[in-house]
This record gives C-alpha cells, structure tokens and sequence, in this order.
C-alpha cells in the first residue's frame, strides 16, 4: 500500500513522527485507498518555515507571471480531470457526473485568477492638494494557511489557493482527512506546472493537530477555512488572538420556497436535485422545502416519488444517482436526527434507514428520507443534518414562507420557485441568504459570482468573483506629493478655497 507524504519547500517528505492514517473508500471500506501523513507541530514549523522564505520572492514576481503559472495549472487540470474524477469518487463517494464537476470548478477558477493576473485593479483618484497623486493598490498579506472540506475537495480549495497565489501570498494546504489524494493530485500538478518551492505547501493530517498548530502559528498570517460553523467559531477565537485576517465558510440550512403558482415539475425536479445531490452533503443542500399549502399535497406526492425511486449505490456505477455518506461517525449523526424527527412529531413519508442490501453493506448508506408537516421549530428544521433529509413546512402566504426561510442562524443559500415577477423580486430583497436563485434549486453556484453567506454561515467575506482577491490582498493607498513644497492635508485646504489658489 503506497504511502503518500507531505510536500513542504518543494519536496516530498515523510511526516517528522512517522505516523500515518488511512484513507478508505466510503462505497466500500473494503478498498484502502492509501496511506497518508500523521502530521504534527513539527511538519506543521518546517511548512511555516519553507512558506516564508518562498515569501521573500514570491511577493515580487509580477502578477501577469505568477498568473502563467496558475493558467499551465487549469490546463493540466482539464488533461487530468477524468483521473481525478474517478480517484474522487473512491474516497468521498460522489457520483462520477458529480466529481467531473468539482475538477471543472477548479479548472474554471483557474482560468479565471490568472486573468485577474493582468487585472489586480486599484484605483486613482483626486487630491485635495494642488500637485499631488493619489492612488491606491493591492499588496499581498503573506502567508496563508487553506483548510478545507471533504465534500468539494478540489473545487473548494482552488477557490483560495489560486487567488492566495495571484495576489503573491504563499500557502500551506491542510484538506481533510477524508479526501487526502485529491490534495495530493492537485499540489502534484502545481509542481509539475513549476511553481517555485515553498510557493505552495500541503501538510495532511487531522484538526486538533495540524490544523490547530497551522492557525496558532506565530508565522502564518491569513486563515481561510471551509468546515463546520463550531470549527470556524473556534478558528475565528484563535486567529483573533493573532491579529490574523480570517475568512470563514460554513453552516447552512438552506431553504426553497415553493409558491402556488410555480412550474410544480420543475420545482421536484429542482428539489431533488437540491436535496439530494452529493448525498445531501453541501452547505447549500435543500434541507427545507418551504412548500404553499394549496400545492402542498400535490408538490409532496411528486417529490417523494422522485426520492424513493432515486438509484443510491457506488458512485463509479454510471447508473447510480447517490452516492455513499461520508463516514460512520456522518452516518450516525443522520440517524440520530432521523430518529428526534420522529420524536418530534414529523410525518416520515420515506427513507429512515441505512441501506445494507448486498455490497452496499459495506459502505455507508443511506435512503433518501423525508418529513412532512414539520413545524419551523423542529430540530429537524433548524439543525444542519449534511445528509439526505428533508423536511417539507407548509405555509399561506409568502411573508410567512420568507419569516419561515429566515427563522434560522445560517444564511447561505435560498430559492423560490414562482412564475410571479413580484414574488421573485420580494423574495430578493428580503431572504437573508448570500445567494438567491430563482426558479433553480439551492446549489450551482459559479465560480465569477461572489460565494458566501449570512449570520452564522460566515463572517463576511466572499469567496469567487473578484470580490475574493480582498481576502487574500491588503488595499494600500500612495500619495505623490511633487509640488516641492510642505502641503498639509485638512489643514492647508481651507487657504486654498479661500484663496481660490
């Protein structure tokens, strides 16, 4: 069984401890995929120590050049992308048709920062000072540490790498635990495209170790994470300590409001796909379908059917349309929320269970579940499951089904399915969501739109579009002052209204 290694200062290296943990395939645990570092405090200095020296240069390459880099990157990336698809779904159970998605997400963020190589636009303005500029420019922040999830294991963290590296900051990788050899395939193809060493370092390993070591490190300057929002509370507390810049994504309990004059097909077809893609396993996942009562039993009889007749099994089975949860520990938090759903009163209409018919006992599946005429204030309801569960809320008018939509503490993502433009335009202004798609599930966002959400989702920043380069850049402004002369700001502008001078 092949044992794979960190990449720190550009080489390939054994973790300091000699410790490595096992990466197995959620679809069947029967398949050791491999075996990888254990890493420690001591991987975590030697990362640090490389990505600070690589610092000193790579902040002054010019961006159009660093953006060459990233473009060869996105290129080998599209040559790649089946390999990587199939190796995906062997560790974190996604569909093939999902995986190939997730590699083109990374290909088209490529793409997309190294544009911005020849576009990372400050601004010039006017003085209130005769013969003198005034302009303002990005700069990079230093060193900045990417910890990520399992779910979107390459898309996601080319949101922050390619972007952390335009903007000439240098970055140490910690990806989760579960999906270690999609880190390690995308960090191989930025060596093989000759990004400098100590550009780009890759430290596996758990959180409480690598992870927390990575974010109190006195030499790391930018945390950007995407995870749990009891993970990210905790990483905001630490980077605060630091005076780090922190950029957080995570929890959702995303809504879909289904009023009575939608397209219902559409809508199912939608919902499905939104509760049911990845497994339920996104932070923008269709967990409540907020659904008009006088369409509520209608809606509800198509939706279910859909889900019950959904083909759940290994995700390299090109007939299969749902895949595996993620681990035991996943499938037992699933369970347990299943069963206080029952406590709590909600109507079961399908799913409930673990699926163990023939191999699938060997990985961790679960039906498609959902509940009907779950009260807004259900666990259930409230919680984020990251699974295949779904709770159906009725409601009568559409302030309700918004009051209803708002009614918890995340704020990601949110939809409404309705033929009238002022429902739309309502739904709009007033979902407290970062995203809002009309007549379209909850998930599909793209890469040159801003990501992120409100409340306890995130803390402000905004990942894709443009709006990513203020992560991983400082803004700083330049005055030029060529008049040869003293010229106090605020205090010698007064003389100069006066005087017309």
């Amino acid at each position: 069984m092949e044992r794979y290694k960190n990449y720190i200062g550009g080489e390939w290296v054994d973790p300091v401890g000699g410790e490595y943990f096992e990466d197995r395939n959620p679809a069947d645990t029967r398949e050791l995929i491999g075996l990888f570092p254990k890493s420690s405090r001591e991987d975590v200095d030697k990362a640090v120590a490389a990505a600070r020296e690589a610092y000193k240069k790579w902040r002054l390459v010019p961006p159009p050049k660093r953006a060459e880099i990233l473009y060869r990157v996105a290129q080998r990336l599209v040559e790649l992308k089946e390999t990587i698809a199939r190796d995906m779904t062997r560790e974190n159970g996604k569909i093939l048709e999902e995986t190939r998605g997730d590699v083109q997400e990374a290909i088209d963020m490529g793409f997309f920062i190294a544009g911005e190589g020849r576009r990372l636009h400050g601004y010039t303005t006017t003085s209130e000072l005769p013969d003198k500029m005034a302009f303002c420019i990005r700069v990079p922040v230093g060193v900045a540490v990417v910890i990520t999830a399992w779910n979107f294991p390459m898309a996601v963290p080319s949101w922050k790498i390619f972007p952390a590296l335009v903007c000439g900051n240098t970055v140490i990788f910690k990806p989760s635990e579960e999906t270690p050899l999609t880190a390690h395939h995308f960090v191989k193809v930025f060596e093989e495209c000759g990004l400098p060493p100590g550009v780009l370092n890759l430290v596996h390993g758990f959180g409480p170790e690598a992870g927390q070591a990575l974010c109190e490190h006195p030499g790391t300057d930018i945390l950007a994470f995407t995870g749990s929002t009891e993970v990210g509370r905790l990483i905001a507390e630490i980077g605060a300590r630091g005076h780090k810049r922190v950029s957080l994504e995570m929890g959702g309990k995303n809504p879909i409001i289904i009023m009575d004059d939608a397209d219902l097909d559409l809508a199912v077809q939608g919902c499905v796909w939104g509760a049911f893609g990845t497994s339920g396993q996104r932070c923008t996942a269709a967990s409540r379908l907020i659904v008009h009562k006088a369409v509520y039993t209608k809606f509800l009889d198509a939706f279910v059917e859909r889900a019950k007749a959904l083909r759940v099994g290994n995700g390299l089975d090109p007939q299969t349309q749902m895949g595996p949860i993620i681990n035991e520990a996943q499938l037992r938090k699933i369970e347990h929320y299943v069963e206080l759903g029952k406590q709590e009163g909600a109507r079961l209409m399908c799913g409930g269970y673990r699926l163990t018919d023939g191999d699938l006992k060997y990985g961790y599946f679960y039906a498609p579940t959902v509940f009907a005429d779950v009260h807004p204030s259900m666990k259930i309801a409230q919680d984020e499951i990251f699974g295949p569960v779904v709770c159906v809320i009725p409601f009568e008018t559409l302030d309700e089904a918004i009051e209803i939509a708002n009614g918890v503490r995340y704020g990601l993502s949110s939809a409404i399915y309705t033929r009238d433009v002022r429902n739309a335009m309502v739904a709009i202004r007033d979902l407290q969501a970062g995203i809002t798609y009309i007549n379209a599930p909850s998930i599909g966002a793209e890469i040159h739109l801003p990501f992120g959400g409100v409340k306890q989702t995130g803390n402000g920043h905004r990942e894709g579009g443009t709006q990513v380069l203020d992560i991983f850049s400082e803004w700083k402004a330049v005055y030029v002052d060529y008049s040869g002369r003293l010229q106090r700001a605020q205090i010698d502008t007064e003389r100069l209204v006066k005087l017309g001078d």
